[in-house]
């Protein structure tokens, strides 16, 4: 009795794996499951392109993919404290070092006519990750300013609330408060507002 008990369990082992067996051939047998898209979907889609090459670490691009870009900046720019002047101005504003929250930006103003100048150069540090729609940075640098007769030159100071309207840097808002030798007797207090918009890949108007 004890063997044909024993007989019993042994041929159960046995149909278990060979069934166990067969299915994990039938398995092996099983088409890969592949997602049919055409190639003008593909050529038009760069995120599909990027998810067919690797699956992208959303968090990670949120951390360290900047929702705004370097850009460069060339302009008109008139000073109605100076009988409107009118005048240039040149800058660059966030260019990134490595993938942190430290950027670094200068730009140069001037009146055609020479009665308006200034030039100066800012590390930011974003306290939020790049990828936020909202950033704050805290800045730190150098500007000298000239107006006419009065001029001063210092350590600059402030703070910078950066509004990204999407992720691909089509569209932001900057707002600064800064101070220019901030305690002198010459101190400089400078607000700061500006929107830019894409038009093209290459081309914002600000």
């Amino acid at each position: 009795m004890k063997l044909f008990a024993l007989f019993l369990i042994c041929n159960c082992l046995f149909q278990g794996c060979s069934t166990y067996g067969a299915n994990a051939q039938n398995a092996t047998d099983i088409p890969e499951n592949k997602i049919d898209i055409s190639p003008e979907v593909l050529e038009d889609s760069p995120v599909l392109q990027e998810w067919l090459k690797e699956i992208p670490n959303v968090l990670q691009d949120i951390k360290y993919d900047p929702a705004f870009a370097t850009r460069l900046r060339l302009g008109f720019i008139t000073f109605p404290s100076n009988d409107d002047a009118s005048g240039l101005n040149l800058g660059i504003e966030d260019i990134f070092i490595k993938r942190t929250g430290l950027t670094v930006s200068a730009d140069y103003q001037t009146a055609f006519n020479g009665d308006r100048n200034a030039i100066g150069a800012d590390v930011q540090y974003f306290l939020l990750p790049l990828g936020s729609y909202v950033n704050f940075a805290p800045l730190v640098g150098y500007r000298y300013v000239q107006s006419n007769d009065f001029y001063t030159d210092g350590v600059h100071l402030g703070m910078r609330l950066m509004l990204s309207l999407s992720r691909t840097g089509s569209g932001d808002i900057s707002v600064s408060q800064s101070f220019i030798n901030p305690g002198g007797n010459e101190e400089v207090g400078i607000t700061s507002f500006a929107v830019g918009y894409a038009v093209t890949s290459h081309l914002r108007l600000s």
